[in-house]
C-alpha cells in the first residue's frame, strides 16, 4: 500500500515540476494579472472612486478579450515549452504549434466576430427597448482580441517559457 502512495506522491511532484505545466500556468496567471491591471487602472482614474474587490476578481478571473490575450499566452507558452524540452522536430511540438495557431486565429476571428455581433445585438435591443418600453438585458460584447493583443500575449508566453528553460 505504501508503495502505491509513494508512486502517487512522486507522480504529483513530477506533475508540478513539469516545465510545460509551470510555464503555461505562469503565462496564464501573469497575462490575466496584467489584463486586470490594464482594465482597472482607467476605471479608477476616470470615476475617482475606489475599486471594489469584486471588480478586481472579475478582471483577474472572468473577463475575456483585452490586452494581453491570455489564450495566446497559454498556447504560445505551451508550444515554446514543448519546443525547448522535446525539440522543434518532435511530433509533440508540431501538434502544439498547430493547436496554438488555431487558438490564436480563433481569438482574433471567431471570438472577435461574436463580440461584434453582441455589440450589434445590444444596440438593436436598446432601440427596441426604448420604443416598446420593455426591459432589455444586454449580452457580453468583449470576447475576442485585436491582432496586437494576441501578438503581445504570444510574445509574453514565449518569454516565460524561455525563462523556465534557460534559468
Amino acid at each position: 500500500m505504501s508503495f502505491s502512495i509513494y508512486k502517487l506522491t512522486d507522480s504529483i511532484r513530477q506533475f508540478f515540476a513539469n516545465p510545460v505545466i509551470l510555464s503555461t500556468l505562469t503565462s496564464m496567471v501573469l497575462a490575466q494579472l496584467v489584463k486586470g491591471i490594464i482594465t482597472l487602472l482607467p476605471t479608477r482614474r476616470k470615476a475617482g472612486r475606489k475599486i471594489k474587490i469584486g471588480e478586481v476578481l472579475e478582471a483577474l478571473t472572468w473577463r475575456t478579450g483585452g490586452m494581453p490575450s491570455s489564450h495566446a499566452a497559454v498556447v504560445a507558452s505551451m508550444t515554446a515549452a514543448v519546443g525547448f524540452n522535446e525539440g522543434l522536430g518532435s511530433n509533440l511540438f508540431a501538434v502544439s504549434l498547430w493547436i496554438a495557431l488555431v487558438v490564436m486565429r480563433d481569438a482574433m476571428g471567431v471570438r472577435r466576430a461574436t463580440g461584434l455581433q453582441g455589440s450589434g445585438l445590444n444596440q438593436l435591443g436598446r432601440q427596441v427597448s426604448d420604443k416598446l418600453d420593455i426591459e432589455f438585458h444586454s449580452v457580453k460584447e468583449i470576447q475576442g482580441h485585436v491582432p496586437l493583443e494576441v501578438i503581445v500575449g504570444a510574445f509574453m508566453g514565449i518569454l516565460i517559457s524561455a525563462a523556465y528553460a534557460w534559468l
